[in-house]
């Protein structure tokens, strides 16, 4: 009998994250039956190559998406809350957000597959989380069961594709600009990127943090399912393409030593365990880029918390585990047994 196959809508298909989708689509052998992308009136009509063949990108409508059994959504917020409720209503398609739009709403699901699937429950739409929030919490919900979790401490190391595929034209821009000695312009960033670091994404907010950290803290916080987790975050934007890195300090409720830490990361899925410094291998964007899972290293005995605490670094492809690819395993794991 052949496999049942289910059409695919990809919406916002133009951008970074929706080119991805289908190639997770594929890496994964996602069954699908015929591929079908959307984007803006400006972008219709554009023949785009895809693992499926040359697909034609249609205007967006609400009526087409609901013709599919999935929808991935690589929009903005905005576009998202005045579209996505209307496709997954009333039995239309399962729609996976990648925006903010919908993190926070109590009523959506805001899921890492390999965490807390069944949150999902009936719901039609999900929410992906923010792509710094789910490289994080790859490494930080195995050990979160095994030695529990009362603080987390993280700094950022966050790639130009956080921005989207402008992020990245631009800072490859300004890379060149800068070493032919010419003026660097910036207008996805708030200052000039290459051979710089930027300690500001997303807004800021009152309590001094940005817009970008509170979402690592809320989401985290929403994905574990501790509404009271000690989580803060420093986010800093650096001068690499596509893969984000983390430096987290973690305080346990139970004794925890380097080894017994390697070892429960070592079985979890979506990890690697990238861990020999002596071999000089540890965590790098560059190693990272492109790949499916997590790298998680530098595991060590924390000097502040001691006994209870440990310092580790982790690097994740952000257009892949911080989006797409999570986008793709949530609609993997609610397809029919």
């Amino acid at each position: 009998m052949a496999e049942k196959t289910y059409d695919i809508a990809v919406v916002g298909a133009t951008g970074a994250v929706g080119v991805e989708v289908c190639t997770c689509l594929k890496d994964r052998n996602f069954p699908v039956g015929k591929l079908r992308l959307f984007a803006s009136e400006r972008s219709a009509g554009k023949v785009m190559t895809t693992p499926y063949g040359d697909v034609t990108v249609e205007v967006f409508s609400v009526e087409s998406v609901r013709e599919c059994a999935f929808a991935f959504l690589a929009v903005s917020g905005t576009f998202a809350t005045a579209n996505a409720p209307a496709m997954a209503a009333d039995g239309g398609p399962i729609v996976i957000d990648n925006s903010s739009a919908f993190r926070m709403n109590e009523a959506v699901p805001l899921v890492v597959p390999e965490i807390n699937i069944e949150a999902v429950k009936d719901s039609r739409l999900i929410a992906n989380p923010n792509c710094t929030t789910a490289i994080g919490a790859m490494a930080l919900y195995p050990l979160h069961q095994a030695f529990g979790l009362k603080k987390v401490i993280m700094s950022s190391y966050q790639a130009a594709s956080g921005a989207g595929a402008e992020g990245m034209e631009e800072l490859q821009a300004g890379c060149r600009d800068m070493l032919d000695g010419k003026a660097v312009d910036n207008k996805v960033f708030a200052h000039p990127l290459p051979f710089n670091v930027i300690p500001h994404i997303d807004v800021f907010l009152d309590n001094g943090y940005t817009k970008e950290e509170m979402k690592v803290t809320l989401e985290t916080r929403k994905i574990f399912g501790v509404p009271d987790l000690a989580v803060s975050c420093t986010a800093v934007r650096i001068p690499t393409l596509r893969a984000h890195s983390e430096a987290i300090t973690i305080e346990t409720e139970k004794a925890v030593t380097p080894d017994a830490a390697r070892e429960v990361l070592r079985a979890a899925p979506g990890v690697r365990v990238v861990d020999s410094p002596e071999d000089n291998v540890y965590p790098m964007p560059i190693t990272a880029t492109r790949a499916h899972d997590v790298e998680v290293g530098r595991v060590r005995q924390s000097l502040i918390f001691g006994d209870q605490g440990l310092d580790l670094f982790v690097s994740g492809d952000q257009l892949l585990r911080g989006a797409a690819l999570n986008a793709v395993l949530i609609a993997e794991k609610l397809l029919p047994k």
